[in-house]
């Protein structure tokens, strides 16, 4: 949210707007970092101290100012300025869903549950949003028990200038890195490690690959180390394939991953709105998705699709479904592979970031004008 926030804050200026980012600020915490009672420290800071700061802000912020909610999580300071013109950007409502039992992969514990609770009787009070998703609106509908009297969605825009780059340069970045980039490109995975990214279904459709092929092609996997399932899966992985297991690409690098691969492996159980499916075809690599909101909203017509691993479902098929549909793409030839790859960055120009901002002030002015 920092990143999306200073996104807003540099394009709204670049447009003339005035900008102020109000933050809590860590007052309490500093003097007790690094100790067992920083979260505490920190807690106090936001949900105690923030809020008398807020209310003395607003005596002398003028009536035609807006404030904007960069995440629906910032709920507990809607009421502050509920009678005011205010927006709240939605991103993914899966933490809420989870806490209300909705998700039976992810388990929320007592905590979490008063937690999201108090996130949501916040979010309540506002009246105007802005979804990144039609999924997302749709679950602020449903999830978040909301009265809007703007609901609207703007899918995000690439605040990268992700786009290919030739295969001879694309390897050389790669290999600058220290990345074992080979001339046959690779499977990717690009994720965060949080449970709906589903790296466990990317290990056993890989797997499934590389038994079909004894030929197979690596699978790179951006994401955190794996966790005891994933470990577990990945034992199944026969030995003519090869996973490797990336952090902390940068832009640049990571621009020459997607240029690189053969296809981009993203199976998300779920999401808000999934970038690295647009990143990947911005960069004209083939996508392999879920065929659920909102990755086959984001993915368009120039994804290919799979339906979603669940709970309980036979993931030896599921699997095999995943592994054939790598192996009719990595296979393809060079003619094939370049039409796919046009439509994947035809579909990406439906992502750009100064449409998205002009989109996102023309809902401010209606909220501003509504309310003055």
């Amino acid at each position: 949210m920092p990143l999306f926030a200073r996104l807003l804050k540099e394009s709204y200026e670049a447009r003339g707007h005035e900008v102020t980012v109000w933050v809590p600020k860590p007052i309490v915490h500093r003097f007790v970092a690094g100790t067992s009672l920083a979260k505490w420290a920190g807690y106090f800071d936001q949900y105690l101290l923030f809020p008398q700061w807020v209310r003395r802000a607003l005596k002398t912020t003028s009536a035609d100012t807006l404030f904007v909610f960069c995440d629906q999580a910032l709920g507990p300071w809607v009421p502050l300025v509920k009678d005011r013109p205010h927006v709240v950007h939605v991103h993914d409502l899966l933490a809420l869903r989870s806490a209300l039992g909705d998700v039976t992969e992810n388990p929320t514990a007592l905590t979490g549950r008063i937690y999201q609770r108090y996130i949501r009787r916040g979010f309540q009070r506002a009246r105007h949003f802005i979804s990144v998703s039609n999924k997302s609106r749709h679950d602020l509908h449903r999830f978040g028990g909301v009265s809007p009297q703007i609901s609207e969605v703007v899918l995000n825009g690439l605040n990268y200038p992700f786009a290919p780059i030739a295969a001879a340069e694309a390897r050389g970045i790669l290999l600058a890195a220290g990345l074992p980039a080979a001339d046959q490109g690779m499977v990717l995975h690009v994720g965060g490690g949080a449970w709906y990214k589903n790296l466990v279904g990317v290990l056993l459709a890989y797997a499934n690959y590389a038994a079909r092929n004894s030929d197979a092609i690596p699978l790179w996997c951006v994401t955190h180390e794996p966790n005891a399932a994933a470990k577990a899966a990945l034992e199944s992985v026969p030995p003519n394939g090869r996973v490797v297991f990336l952090r902390n690409l940068d832009s640049r690098t990571l621009q020459a991953a997607y240029s690189h691969a053969r296809v981009m492996l993203f199976p998300s159980l779920e999401e808000g709105f999934g970038w690295p499916l647009i990143e990947a075809q911005a960069c004209g690599c083939p996508v392999i998705t879920t065929d659920e909101p909102p990755m086959n909203e984001v993915g368009g017509p120039a994804a290919r699709y799979l339906p979603r691993l669940r709970a309980g479902c036979d993931a030896g098929a599921w699997a095999a479904q995943g592994g054939a549909l790598l192996t009719e793409i990595v296979a393809q030839s060079a003619e094939e592979r370049a039409a796919l790859s046009r439509r994947a960055c035809e579909w990406a120009q439906h992502f750009d970031a100064a449409n998205a901002i002009d989109q996102y002030l023309t809902i401010y002015r209606r909220v501003l004008d509504e309310a003055l």
